[in-house]
């Protein structure tokens, strides 16, 4: 299999990690954009270095799929460390394991902790549960390589208590600009879904009561489904078995081709063959299809098993996203129906798209508000366009406040709207030392930059944005001092300016007694288009 070029970045970028010492470290792709493979690549390089790998996840599916991948990328095989199977006497370097068997202290003992050199740990964000962590620690000398699709950043503060850093992360709206996966159009459903007030269990929505919930809406669910799939191949997301049945009679009863499995079904491979196989049509699950399965031909998704959990929506979605060559799939339609909660967390389609939650909330509106499909990618810059303005004006009070504090200095919030830096904006800490306080030299660096550092809250911060304005020196962009000077005499964006043109401009108020020079309005003036020779009021 020829590796893609981030898939080349993202093996590079894990070993390098490595080689600095960096042993427990993350990699995020997105489902569809081949992470089995990456992970296969890098176990075709340690095992040619000698060492004994250890593949582990929690389903048999995802076991089966990574000795499959394994053979077919990379020609190695592999023993298997699953029940009665195991691994012990047999010469093979890699081993495929379950961790519900590992994780058992008879099992366990049976191998000392230094026989795994190098540990991959498929689906991470399941890392943290005890049965996972009770195998890893027993293998503490082991490096460690996570692999999860795009999380939250909740999620990837919580994996930060066990994983050291992030080797690589490809995000969905790369994967889509640069054709991997297909777009995606998102279309709400006006039927508003009363969930406001239902419990929940494990920092989710209760499927119990979700199913419950949806009850009274299933026979428009249905009508809605008959009218909006036609023509489509769609997976429906239930809270329940009992939701995902009542469901099918309903839509048996309007002659749409429909199918259900669950985790009970006795003919449960033979329904999903026949589903694979097929053209247009319906299966729904009870959240049985988020792991493990892959059928590159559905193009529509619907998620009837409202989430706060973004990890968990995005698999769904995933599920939907993969190219489909030969058979017509242009792009993946995500139906979304109007759910009334007071949960501000409930994950929605723009959320698998935006790294803010601001930009979510805003696409969010965007998307209720129009009668069509709307192309998520293409709806993104302008989400974080009216984002950007609305923090503008929030931003215009804080300085206010801000007036007599560091006058000389520029403020850290200031900076990153200026520059429009979605990343620093959005910015949480992950791994531990970057929820630590600024240290003396940061602070320090901060304020030789021109930043004012008592509105830099954490290590993390102070490191991204250092790295920024040397990112930007290097590139000849406007400095936080020139950003300072020219903002608080009302040009607009002096971020996006070159250094050059910053200076000039900075050289013209100069030699005009610090006054803005005549025929230049601050509010309208762009680099180069108002440039013009000083006048004779600017030279007196």
């Amino acid at each position: 299999m020829q590796e893609r070029p981030y898939q080349t970045s993202a093996l590079s970028s894990i070993l390098d990690e490595w080689g600095k010492g960096i042993f427990r470290t993350l990699l995020v792709l997105p489902t569809g954009t081949g992470k089995t493979i990456v992970f296969c690549k890098l176990l075709e390089v340690m095992v040619s270095r000698g060492a004994r790998c250890l593949i582990l996840a929690h389903r048999g599916e995802l076991l089966d799929q990574a000795a499959d991948k394994l053979s077919r990328s990379t020609g190695l095989g592999c023993s298997v460390e699953k029940a009665e199977q195991s691994c012990i006497g047999e010469w093979y370097r890699v081993v495929i394991g379950s961790v519900q068997t590992l994780m058992r202290p008879n099992r366990l003992k049976l191998f000392s902790p230094d026989f795994f050199d190098v540990i991959v740990v498929d689906e991470a964000h399941h890392v943290l549960s005890d049965s996972y962590l009770r195998v890893l620690n027993h293998f503490e000398g082991a490096k460690v390589l996570g692999v999860t699709a795009t999380p939250d950043r909740g999620d990837m503060r919580n994996l930060g208590q066990f994983f050291e850093s992030l080797a690589f992360e490809y995000s969905l709206p790369q994967a889509i600009g640069e054709g991997y996966l297909v777009p995606i159009k998102a279309q709400t459903i006006p039927l508003q879904i009363d969930i406001a007030g239902i419990k929940k269990t494990g920092g989710d929505y209760n499927a119990g009561a979700l199913g419950n919930a949806l009850d009274p809406y299933l026979d428009q669910i249905a009508q809605e489904i008959q009218e909006r799939c036609a023509g489509r191949k769609t997976v429906v997301f239930t809270p329940l078995i009992a939701t995902s049945k009542k469901l099918l009679s309903l839509l048996l009863e309007r002659d749409v081709k429909a199918f259900e499995v669950n985790g009970k079904s006795k003919d449960r491979a033979a329904v999903i063959q026949r589903f694979d196989m097929m053209g247009p049509g319906v299966l729904l699950n009870s959240m049985l299809l988020t792991e493990g399965w892959d059928c590159p031909s559905v193009d529509c998704i619907i998620v009837l098993r409202a989430t706060k959990v973004r990890s968990l929506y995005c698999q769904m979605v995933g599920r939907g996203t993969r190219l489909s060559p030969g058979t017509g799939k242009k792009n993946l339609l995500l139906l979304d129906f109007l759910w009334h909660s007071d949960n501000h967390e409930l994950c929605r389609p723009a959320h698998i798209i935006c790294e803010s939650a601001e930009v979510a909330e805003t696409m969010t509106d965007d998307i209720n508000g129009s009668a069509f499909a709307v192309d998520l990618v293409e709806a993104l810059p302008g989400a974080e366009q009216e984002t950007i303005n609305k923090r503008e004006e929030a931003l215009a009070d804080k300085l206010r406040n801000l007036q007599h504090k560091k006058a000389k200095l520029v403020d850290p919030l200031q900076f990153e709207m200026s520059i429009q830096s979605e990343e620093l904006a959005g910015y949480i800490p992950a791994f531990g030392w970057e929820s630590e306080k600024p240290n003396e030299k940061q602070l320090d660096a901060l304020e030789a930059a021109g930043i004012f550092p008592g509105g830099v809250e954490s290590a993390g911060k102070a490191e991204k944005l250092l790295k920024t304005v040397e990112a930007r020196k290097s590139s000849g962009l406007a400095s936080p001092l020139q950003i300072r000077f020219l903002e608080q005499r009302g040009f607009r964006h002096v971020g996006q300016w070159w250094s050059n043109d910053a200076k000039k401009l900075v050289d013209r108020i100069a030699a005009n007694r610090w006054h803005i020079p005549r025929g230049i309005n601050p509010v309208t003036y762009v680099p180069n288009e108002n440039a013009k020779e000083m006048s004779y009021y600017e030279m007196r």
